[in-house]
């Protein structure tokens, strides 16, 4: 089995940003620059013959090159108390049209839609429950903005879970103009 999911890596000087921002959590578990990426689509795990046809059926998926910025910090929430923290980014319509895109062709090759809400963002840290107030990084970050970036292209993406996190391998690179 395979768990796959569909993502942006973001240029090393938006990674850069989102590196230096992280801190001042305790019980934070933050993500390394390998693991900084923009989900755009979670499969979860797959059959290998399955992973090819997601490969294959991934190159039709066509959207016009767009540019995002990160624009600001967020969290989300579980049992009312924070558990990831997460880098925003704006505009999020082309974000939302591609996921959007990608979810239909992966209906394909017999993949559900993907029922929540898409919710575009770049995860900087996993909070224990016993991590500690979020607010001084929220205060320290500025707002965490960052210069328009070009966004040309996507990747399908393995993760296997270690205990020391999650690693990503890139599958594939798709072009989406």
């Amino acid at each position: 089995m395979r768990r796959l999911f569909v993502a942006i890596r973001p240029p090393s000087a938006i990674r850069a940003l989102l590196l230096a921002a992280m801190g001042g959590v305790s019980g934070a578990r933050w993500q390394s620059d390998e693991q900084l990426h923009l989900t755009l689509r979670f499969i979860g795990e797959v059959d290998r013959h399955l992973a090819g046809d997601i490969a294959a059926v991934l190159v039709a998926v066509r959207q016009a090159p767009f540019e995002i910025a990160l624009n600001g910090l967020g969290w989300f929430e579980a049992r009312e108390k924070p558990d990831a923290l997460w880098a925003a980014l704006s505009p999020q319509e082309p974000l939302k049209a591609l996921h959007s895109r990608i979810d239909r062709t992966l209906g394909r090759v017999g993949i559900a839609q993907d029922a929540r809400a898409y919710v575009p963002h770049i995860t900087l840290a996993r909070l224990k429950r016993s991590a500690g107030p979020i607010g001084g990084l929220l205060e320290c970050s500025g707002g965490l903005t960052s210069p328009p970036f070009t966004v040309d292209e996507f990747g399908l993406y393995e993760s296997d879970l270690t205990p020391d996190g999650s690693v990503y391998s890139l599958v594939e690179r798709y072009l989406i103009g």
